[in-house]
């Protein structure tokens, strides 16, 4: 017997709050009503979905598999009724985007000021946030990070140019300290490194030399895990600092700081918008899609 759907989509939402009652309270029915539709579906399989205790609830294996492949359907077919039911009207609806920190051409402002004044129903929630992890999972339409660490079954379009990682520190520091000739001299300076969160490992120094690419352990004299005191930090001449080149240029060209070690910081693909592949897009994303393909940053 073909479970009904509705079932199917109170089993999701059960799977997704591990409480009956957090899951009555969503979907605006009784506690009661849950488990009763629950018991019916597990009844229609034949097999146990979850496993229930009076304060939580857990995916039985079944349960798991089960899951992971109605969600992914579920959301699917949400976002065909969404598309079907806006259809010839404006994009609308809370567009929610997991955004690198070191996305500098995104986070500027103007492709995204441009955007809202171009879809004022749309509302636009952006999360800034180093983590990785599954944006369908998660709630979010889509994420912009480097290309390298998108998953293969994502689509992606680029909103920025090739990008670069560069060492700089202030010309006081130079002058006082000198200037590193190869990556390996920076073990003998101060360093100032950037890392996503409290007892993560600091980034990655990452160079290359006749093709191949090597990592430098520095120091990392002083860590922190927001960019724009790093940055100031550089500034004030604390030490030889490492990031996207995007984020020092302003300085750069102000003379605050300059560029070391040029020739070991090749350039690579950047920056990407990208989202699940599905054939239904909500008309808010495809809106979104559209207007960064004719207006991508470099």
């Amino acid at each position: 017997m073909t479970p009904d759907l509705n079932a199917l989509a109170v089993f999701i939402t059960v799977a997704e709050e591990k409480n009956f009652r957090a899951t009555a309270d969503r979907l605006g029915v009784t506690r009661a009503a849950v488990s009763q539709i629950m018991r019916k579906l597990e009844e229609t399989m034949g097999i146990a979905l979850v496993n229930r205790t009076t304060r939580s609830v857990s995916l039985t294996e079944a349960g798991e598999r089960l899951y992971a492949e109605a969600a992914p359907a579920l959301a699917g077919m949400r976002a065909a009724i969404e598309a079907a039911g806006n259809l010839g009207d404006s994009p609308r609806g809370q567009l929610n985007l997991a955004v690198s920190s070191i996305a500098e051409s995104f986070l500027s402002g103007p492709l995204l000021a441009s955007f809202a004044e171009a879809n004022p129903q749309v509302k636009i929630h952006v999360t800034v946030t180093d983590d990785e992890f599954d944006i369908v999972e998660e709630g979010y339409d889509a994420g912009v990070r480097l290309g390298e660490v998108i998953a293969q079954d994502m689509i992606a379009i680029a909103v920025s140019g090739d990008q670069r990682q560069v060492a700089v520190a202030s010309p006081d520091y130079v002058a006082r300290c000198g200037t590193p000739q190869h990556p390996r001299d920076l073990t003998n300076h101060r360093t100032i490194g950037w890392r996503t969160g409290p007892g993560r490992a600091s980034y990655r120094w990452e160079f290359a030399e006749d093709g191949k690419e090597f990592t430098v352990a520095v120091g990392d004299h002083i860590t922190t895990t927001y960019m724009a005191l790093m940055v100031r930090l550089a500034v004030a001449g604390a030490g030889i600092s490492f990031g996207m080149e995007e984020s020092f240029r302003p300085f750069i060209e102000r003379g605050e700081l300059v560029t070391l070690l040029e020739d070991y910081c090749p350039r690579f693909p950047g920056f990407y918008l990208y989202y699940p592949g599905r054939r239904n897009m909500a008309p808010k994303l495809r809106a979104l899609v559209d207007h960064l393909r004719r207006n991508r940053a470099g």
